[in-house]
């Protein structure tokens, strides 16, 4: 997990000040559109301890409205999260989404090694048991899944890998690099061990006029496994 993020205290319904923590993760603020590099830790939909949610009207700075986000992140998942600030924008960057037009690099340490390259093609399904809680399981009576990898560089037992998901099912590429016998590092639900997982969306690019790519930077807590790898942090 990340670490523990402070809650506004203003009314969520008023403009609040933006506090530095968050102004230092814009990657990009435009008339239209905002990509904020998300903090591993911060689930994007509200639950209990907070969320994003809590901290979008921080994010209006001059709009009438909250900015809300155009897809999802993993609450463990860091990196870059796209945000409509006006509803027309909104509405254009769900369907890119729906219509996977966006493209979406990830990177990620795994705890093993894999082949230099390949795609996974690995249906996804839901499973829960009252012991265990949920998670997806791969299953041929699942939804559709691919996700293309190439790695990145290796070291100490580690493979940095970059994920090129098709589709985005829950948790695809944290199932499916367990698949690959190499779970994401920090991954306890799917075997990568205790502590904080290391995967990162990356880059987004955004097929608008003009076109649109925003790259994240590593995260601290993933600085030394991705050295340990031999890539740029």
């Amino acid at each position: 997990m990340g670490r523990k993020l402070p809650r506004p205290a203003a009314d969520r319904q008023a403009e609040i000040p933006l506090p530095g923590w968050l102004r230092a993760r814009l990657l990009h603020l435009g008339p239209e559109i905002l990509v904020l590099d998300k903090p591993a830790g911060l689930p994007v939909s509200a639950r209990s301890g907070g969320s994003l949610e809590t901290w979008l009207p921080a994010l209006r700075m001059g709009k009438r409205r909250d900015p809300q986000p155009a897809h999802r992140l993993d609450a463990d998942t860091a990196g870059c999260l796209v945000l409509g600030r006006t509803a027309p924008m909104l509405a254009r960057l769900n369907a890119l989404f729906a219509e996977r037009r966006v493209e979406k690099t990830y990177w990620a340490v795994l705890r093993g090694d894999v082949k230099d390259s390949g795609v996974v093609d690995a249906p996804l399904r839901k499973i829960s048991s009252a012991q265990k809680g949920w998670r997806m399981q791969v299953n041929q009576a699942g939804d559709p899944a691919r996700t293309a990898w190439r790695v990145l560089g290796r070291g100490g037992g580690l493979a940095l890998v970059e994920f090129r998901p098709e589709t985005g099912r829950t948790h695809q590429l944290r199932v499916h690099a367990a698949h690959l016998g190499a779970p994401i590092l920090g991954d306890a639900l799917y075997g990568g061990g205790a502590g904080p997982l290391h995967l990162l969306a990356r880059e987004i690019a955004l097929p608008l006029e003009p076109a649109l790519r925003v790259t994240a930077p590593v995260p601290d807590h993933m600085r030394e496994a991705v050295a340990r790898c031999g890539g740029a942090t």
